[in-house]
């Protein structure tokens, strides 16, 4: 028998809660087994909200008085004391009382109180942001996408340490291909930091991935690499224009499809590729950022992500717990 994997969910955190998080567990839990859902939030509001169709024997609702609100800053939550959804949920998997914490709350309140719960994993300086984003070919782990905007190489390396790390626990299958962001694809091109990363990253050798050099932006989406590394400021920008230019493409698709008949004759006739082109740029199904570098998973759902959106941040925890994450991490770092 698989081994029961605890999920520590604040569910009070993001846009609809704790409404969507709880239809979001309905969701994920028709899906899956061996899953034991410790539900942190106001206990009266999620008891009406649970639905019959879960089993009884796989949640606890865990009473919290207070929760992180969005507008609250990063040192006004941890303020607020260790009484929120989002501090007790954390705490349960500093305790091993659960195996991985989500929350679609404060990002910046959840880096910094998990920072202030979690220990760092040995030799690991800073934590890093990461995302999935669909390729060509399949799925890219890139980091970090904010918690750091300064790095030196040492950062850099860890974090494509850590970043095929978690490519390889979410796809043990596939060959983990490491690659810089840069601004060219030349030795001679970037600043001394990225300059001297790669030349770190050369001299490594590691049988669990190998590094291809460097990535521009507009070959990320390539799929000939699937883990991409910068600095949190760089990684930002390229995260918040990958999804810019997303909308846009969809919103003049939409446009082009509905504002003449001829456009509505073509959008009926190619319906089916429509929707695939649809589900590829879905959001929701790439919703989960980790928080990689903690000695415990920690993952941050978009707060205005629907159900969802969080169900699948749910089959992330699960996926990075059955991969286990951490381990690797503590493995190839040293």
């Amino acid at each position: 028998m698989s081994k029961v994997i605890t999920i520590a969910v604040d569910a009070m955190g993001g846009d609809g809660s704790p409404k969507k998080i709880i239809d979001a567990i309905e969701n994920h839990y028709k899906k899956t087994k061996n899953i034991f859902y410790q539900i942190f939030g106001d206990k009266n509001q999620i008891e009406n909200l649970m639905p019959d169709t879960i089993d009884k024997n796989v949640f606890e609702i865990i009473h919290t008085k207070n929760f992180v609100k969005d507008t609250d800053t990063p040192l006004g939550a941890a303020k607020k004391g260790k009484d929120t959804s989002m501090w007790l949920s954390i705490e349960s998997v500093k305790n091993k009382k659960a195996d991985v914490v989500i929350s679609a709350g404060n990002t910046g309140a959840l880096l910094v109180i998990a920072k202030l719960n979690l220990k760092m994993i040995e030799n690991i300086d800073k934590p890093a942001l990461s995302a999935l984003w669909p390729n060509k070919k399949g799925m890219s782990v890139v980091l970090d996408l904010g918690a750091n905007v300064e790095c030196n190489d040492k950062n850099l390396v860890d974090f494509a340490i850590m970043g095929s790390s978690l490519h390889k626990s979410l796809y043990p299958e596939e060959k983990v291909k490491v690659a810089l962001l840069n601004i060219g694809s030349e030795e001679i091109k970037g600043n001394e930091t990225i300059k001297n990363t790669y030349q770190k990253l050369n001299q490594i050798e590691n049988e669990d991935y190998e590094f291809k050099g460097y990535i521009e932006g507009n070959n990320l989406m390539n799929g000939d690499v699937n883990v991409i590394v910068a600095d949190g400021f760089t990684g930002n920008i390229a995260l918040k224009t990958a999804e810019g230019t997303a909308n846009f493409i969809t919103s003049e698709l939409k446009m082009a499809m509905t504002d003449s008949i001829f456009g509505k004759i073509s959008s009926f006739i190619n319906i089916a590729s429509l929707k695939k082109f649809k589900k590829k740029l879905d959001p929701r199904l790439y919703n989960g950022a980790i928080f990689i570098g903690l000695d415990s998973p920690v993952i941050k759902s978009h707060g205005a992500t629907d159900y969802i959106g969080f169900s699948n941040s749910l089959s992330v925890c699960e996926k990075i717990v059955k991969g286990n994450l951490i381990n690797k991490i503590k493995k190839n770092i040293n």
